[in-house]
């Protein structure tokens, strides 16, 4: 059976966002595609159930965020209307109209208990893309959406049934995601009202009548409150106590404000976002279902701490409904597939999204110690016919709270690329990393590249020492935190015979007053200490040839960052090349144009088979 190849980018379908029926019989969700003639994401929604064939309910292109109406028979969802994403209603006759019209365009829908209306948190404000950009505060711009000048997020409830559309927030504010009181009569959500917000980050709950009044704040600055829902009746936060950096936790709201649901795992909860698999938590009966990140994977739990869905996947996704749990998971051998647990606690996987006639390449997990006796997980990657050393990759992801997972990763499709051409992928979570405790998680504050420097060298020391990796053939790469690190590690080290920094940090002190976290960033993540963290305090000491690859409207790690690193190589006389992608934000290697994401894998492949295996031109 054949290897993947790149050009299986375009046969990867990759289920998201499963919404169980009421009455628990089905499941729509998304299927995500890339098309190679438009260039373009291509996202439908699909029909999963227990004993059929799972079915397309709608055709796309960018069809999003599936809710079902609460007696079952209305499916809404989002849909582009003149590139600007609206409320669709889906009947069981296959009819679908469009309910909003809202010019600047709607978010995920939220319906109300009793079906007649729905919320949901969408932009509002002036947009003239001509307009000077006046800023007060540091919050002018966000990775993705670029310059906000005077966009505000704010809550809205449609009518079902007219369209008639009411604005419940008003202000210079965005307020999140709302959600519905059980009686309907309320809603919730988070936002920061504090006039440094853009200084101190916080986020406080308020209600405010669905008939229209003045918002109440439930919360003070004792939990950063990230997102709130209504669960059988309880008021649910997910924030961090004690300041942004720490683990997300689960809160319960009530008469003596805020008190934290113990789940007795020391474990951080994903509630979900591009790059971060979880999902918002659920009801099912007296249960409260939440996501967990452990040792890399997210798993799912019945609280207080009890794994339900475990092993080696990767939970993105979940819904509950009567007494049955439908969730997406990615595997080793599929970037994800639906699965129901129904209440007999079976589990039916409902779809087969893994790619025909392709064998993949299983990581392994294994453990290293640093020098300082701290254990260090990774995963490997290779052929294990192999025998001998060859050729290594160094993969650092990014955050820096992020983790590798050993599950079939459809963004980094060089890892199986390599592996078919005889390569060692090595992807190691180091301290910082989620899912191995809040005392790991927060090691590096303050002491990025200086405290995990170390656990990055030596577990490629023991792959060298154990034979796997030849010390002669080794390369080095990362994205966001892991470009940073690509960065970092060529300027201490001489070992790598080839770098690609991606998305990459080069100077903490510039990108504190550039990127759209900046400011958080410089003062929470590297406590202010950012010329020692810099790499290019240290690039004198870069002699590997280095390849730069970086979006070309990035707010988040700002393309300046790759241009520093280009420059100051260039005047080394250190071979170095710089791609920049036009348009790509942050997140393309994950959600850009499919011949960008292509392109950033082929690069990778090429620059390593060139410096590393191969002979230069």
């Amino acid at each position: 059976m054949p290897r993947l190849s790149l050009n299986d980018l375009f046969r990867l379908a990759v289920p998201g966002d499963p919404q169980l029926r009421p009455d628990g019989g089905a499941v729509a969700y998304t299927l995500t595609t890339a098309d190679r003639e438009s260039d373009e994401n291509r996202s439908e929604i699909w029909l999963a159930a227990p004993g059929a064939e799972p079915r397309r309910l709608t055709e796309g292109p960018r069809d999003s965020a599936p809710r079902w109406s609460p007696d079952g028979h209305t499916l809404a969802f989002l849909r582009p209307v003149e590139n600007k994403p609206q409320i669709h209603l889906l009947t069981p006759d296959g009819d679908v109209s469009v309910l909003t019209s809202a010019p600047l365009g709607a978010g995920a829908p939220v319906w109300s208990p009793d079906g007649t209306r729905l919320a949901y948190s969408g932009p509002h404000g002036p947009l003239d893309p001509n307009a000077p950009v006046v800023a007060d505060r540091l919050d002018f711009k966000a990775d993705g959406t670029g310059l906000l000048r005077e966009l505000r997020m704010h809550v809205f409830t449609v009518d079902a049934a007219s369209g008639e559309t009411t604005r419940l927030t008003d202000g210079d504010l965005h307020a999140g995601a709302p959600s519905w009181s059980p009686d309907g009569k309320t809603l919730a959500y988070v936002t920061n009202t504090e006039d440094d917000r853009d200084l101190t980050p916080q986020g406080f709950v308020h209600t405010v009548a669905a008939a229209g009044g003045e918002p109440e704040r439930l919360t003070g600055p004792e939990v950063v409150c990230g997102a709130v829902w209504w669960l059988g009746g309880r008021l649910v936060v997910a924030g961090g106590a004690g300041g942004p950096l720490g683990h997300t936790r689960l809160f319960e709201h009530g008469p003596g404000g805020l008190t934290e649901l113990e789940t007795g795992i020391d474990r951080n909860v994903m509630v979900g976002a591009p790059g971060y698999p979880g999902a918002t938590p659920q009801q099912l009966g007296e249960d409260l279902l939440y996501c967990a990140r452990d040792r890399g994977l997210t798993h799912l739990y019945r609280f207080p701490g009890e794994k339900i869905v475990g092993g080696e996947q990767s939970v993105s996704g979940a819904s509950a409904a009567a007494g049955r749990i439908a969730y997406v998971a990615a595997t080793p051998r599929s970037s994800g597939d639906v699965y129901l647990i129904g209440e007999d606690g079976e589990t039916v996987r409902l779809t087969d999204h893994a790619l025909d006639g392709v064998e993949l390449f299983t990581p392994r997990s294994r453990t290293f110690t640093a020098p300082d006796g701290t254990s260090v997980e990774g995963f490997v990657l290779r052929d294990e016919t192999l025998t001998g050393p060859g050729p290594l990759l160094l993969d650092v992801h990014g955050g820096p709270h992020n983790a590798w997972a050993p599950v079939f990763d459809g963004a980094h499709l060089y890892h199986q690329v390599l592996a078919a051409r005889g390569w060692t992928v090595l992807m190691l979570n180091p301290r910082a990393s989620d899912g191995y405790g809040e005392e790991f998680y927060t090691a590096t504050v303050g002491a990025w590249g200086l405290a995990d420097e170390q656990d990055f060298l030596s577990a490629v020391d023991d792959l060298v020492a154990e034979g796997v990796a030849d010390p002669g053939l080794l390369g080095l790469t990362g994205y966001s935190y892991g470009g940073y690190m690509s960065c970092w590690l060529s300027a201490r080290t001489d070992r790598f015979k080839a770098v690609i920094p991606g998305g990459c940090v080069s100077d903490l002190a510039s990108i504190g007053g550039t990127s759209d976290v900046g400011h958080f960033l410089k003062d929470l993540e590297c406590g202010g200490e950012v010329v020692k963290q810099s790499p290019i305090t240290h690039v004198a000491g870069v002699t590997a040839p280095t390849l730069l690859l970086h979006g070309e409207a990035d707010d988040r790690c700002p393309v300046g960052q790759a241009e520093q690193w280009f420059t100051a190589l260039r005047e080394r006389r250190v071979p170095v090349r710089l791609v920049r992608y036009p348009g790509a934000s942050h997140l393309f290697i994950l959600n850009g144009r499919p011949s960008h994401r292509r392109d950033y894998n082929e690069r990778i492949v090429e620059w390593l088979e060139k410096w590393v295996t191969g002979s230069p031109s």
